[in-house]
């Protein structure tokens, strides 16, 4: 679990952090681009996760594509703190927000995601804490267990 809550005092850290413009941009947000590979202006709610799992010494994953968070090797059937945590979007035909499962209250998961505003949408002004019904959550990955960790 010392893996999993170190990934969450982290991502709890980040709350707050907010785009200079509104256009996926300003320090905090490009360093979580540069981790992916993306420049700014880039969505970067996968990159975000990317950034999380390096701080904390993990070798993977690293990517900007929602989708790719989510390997058949790495599904979740319960949401563990530290989990990621999908958003299907039909109009997209995928995956097209990603978020981390900070815990969950009955029917809902407490996570915290980037990219994302107050009304919880995948084009955001920055780094929130939200409260998710689980149907709302499409599919859910492990990249902590068992202990995946570089450090």
């Amino acid at each position: 679990m010392d893996c999993r809550n170190a990934l969450l005092r982290r991502a709890a850290a980040e709350v707050g952090v907010r785009e200079k413009t509104g256009n996926n941009d300003g320090e905090r947000v490009e360093e979580y681009l540069a981790v992916a590979g993306l420049k700014r202006g880039a969505p970067y709610c996968s990159a975000f996760i990317s950034w999380l799992f390096k701080k904390e010494g993990f070798s993977q994953p690293r990517t900007g594509w929602s989708p790719a968070l989510f390997p058949v090797s790495r599904l979740a059937r319960s949401a563990l703190p530290g989990n990621v945590f999908g958003v299907y979007f039909p109009e997209l035909r995928r995956i097209a927000h990603v978020g981390m499962i900070e815990r969950v209250d009955g029917d809902w998961c407490i996570t915290i995601e980037a990219n994302t505003g107050l009304l919880g949408g995948r084009d955001g002004e920055g780094v929130f804490r939200k409260r998710r019904h689980f149907r709302m959550i499409y599919r859910m990955a492990d990249w902590v267990g068992p202990e995946r960790r570089l450090k």
